[in-house]
């Protein structure tokens, strides 16, 4: 098999394990719970099926493919940024079974396509980009909808194994020594234009936690008052508390035995020693202040992932440059929960930091902005629209993140008051004196 094979069979698998995931999530409910809106700050189910078939049409049929339209009518309707969420259960949306038939006849038209392009030749297409960027746009519209099944009520209607358990001890902290690193990429050929380019960054030392924030340990915030006490808040934070009513993370119940956490319509006691879910930056904030720590920066969290002391250089992934699979990571919606600390002991960082990727997203203290020679591509509204101090980056993937849309890498944002996606947090701090070396 030539490369250009290798690398055509790896765009079909990637294709279709996305699509396959996207049914899983499609089929699981009936027409009602498709076109209804579970929440106002998500799309009806059917609007993101039919949008991620809108958006294959448009980028690989079309664009790649130079083939004619197969719904040129929908475009609009389908578009990301003519419709705000909350607006698009009003739009004369794709019945469920028409959605299921564009989005086959699109795909079969995507596999005719990959099959006589070269995959070489332009930016768009060189080393399969376009394919690879269209896998990662499904598999992230795939989280958003795993995100709405958590907001739905009635029953649960998604399965999957618990998370392994754990299987080393991990250590509280890791110091992290300073100095240069390369953040970002060059090379990774299905990285997004904000990933790119690979640049030089000078990081100070700083200490990390090992691992993600558990529920046992934020429970420790809840119980000493945190959310009654505007010390450990930001204005911002304070605000947003006192208008939300937030008393604890999404999903979190109070109950005479204990806390009770609701999952995919599953309601269980709250497991201690996994990773906190569904808390938002300000929250996240607040808990690392009363801790006594901070958010790590951007750069800060990447370096503790990517940087490898014995060579200098930068990582794909916290435990080297191969794929992540079940040893190493919780990725995939494998798993409908984030493990336990210790249960990947494979897939800890060179510096002995675990969990980063995977399980859930940790929000970073850094605004969203492209990196020194940033260059859209190739559209603007994939990143630099969302570039200012109103996004802060989360990083790493959570249990609902697939493989092919997160690396070490990979940068993920969003407003500071969401608490909808699958995000968590690790703390940081600075050394304390002599604590550097």
């Amino acid at each position: 098999m030539t490369d250009t094979e290798t690398l055509r069979a790896h765009i079909a698998t990637v294709l279709a394990r996305a699509r396959d995931r996207t049914h899983t999530l499609t089929d699981a409910v009936d027409e009602t719970d498709l076109i209804a809106q579970h929440s106002p700050l998500m799309s009806p189910l059917v609007w993101d099926f039919a949008h991620i078939g809108n958006q294959e049409e448009l980028w690989l049929v079309r664009d790649v493919g130079g083939r004619e339209p197969v719904r040129a009518d929908i475009d609009g309707m389908y578009d990301a940024f003519q419709n705000p969420r909350r607006d698009r259960p009003q739009l004369p949306l794709l019945r469920p079974d028409e959605a299921r038939d564009y989005t086959r006849v699109v795909r079969d038209k995507v596999f005719d396509v990959l099959e006589a392009n070269a995959l070489k030749g332009h930016r768009l297409v060189d080393e399969g980009f376009a394919f690879g960027m269209i896998a990662q746009h499904e598999q992230q519209h795939d989280e958003t909808m795993l995100a709405t099944h958590q907001l739905r009520a009635g029953a649960a209607v998604l399965t999957a194994p618990p998370p392994p358990a754990s299987r080393a001890p991990v250590a509280a902290e890791v110091l992290i020594p300073g100095g240069p690193f390369t953040m970002g990429t060059s090379t990774e050929p299905w990285a997004l234009d904000n990933e790119r380019p690979a640049h030089a960054v000078h990081v100070d030392a700083f200490v990390i936690d090992a691992a993600p924030v558990t529920n046992g340990q934020y429970l420790g915030f809840i119980e000493d008052g945190g959310y009654d006490d505007p010390r450990w808040w930001s204005d911002a934070g304070w605000r947003h508390r006192r208008t939300e009513n937030l008393t604890a993370p999404a999903h979190w119940h109070p109950d005479p035995g204990g806390w009770l956490y609701t999952r995919f319509g599953v309601t269980r006691p709250l497991i201690p020693d996994e990773p906190v879910v569904h808390v938002c930056f300000h929250e996240a904030r607040a808990y690392a202040r009363w801790a006594g720590k901070r958010l790590p920066t951007e750069a800060e969290w990447e370096k503790s992932a990517r940087f490898d002391p014995a060579t200098g250089r930068s990582r794909r992934f916290p435990w080297g440059d191969d794929e992540p699979d079940e040893t190493r990571a919780n990725l995939g919606q494998r798993h409908l929960a984030p493990a336990p600390v210790g249960a990947y002991p494979r897939g800890a960082s060179a510096l002995g930091v675990h969990q980063l990727i995977g399980d859930v997203w940790e929000w970073t203290d850094t605004d969203f902005h492209g990196y020194p020679g940033f260059t859209a591509f190739p559209y603007r509204e994939y990143s630099e629209v969302f570039f200012g101090d109103k996004y802060k980056v989360l990083r790493g993937g959570s249990f609902g993140t697939d493989a092919v849309a997160c690396r070490g890498s990979f940068r993920n944002w969003d407003l500071p008051v969401r608490r909808q996606i699958f995000a968590g947090l690790r703390c940081a701090r600075d050394p304390r004196p002599g604590e550097a070396g």
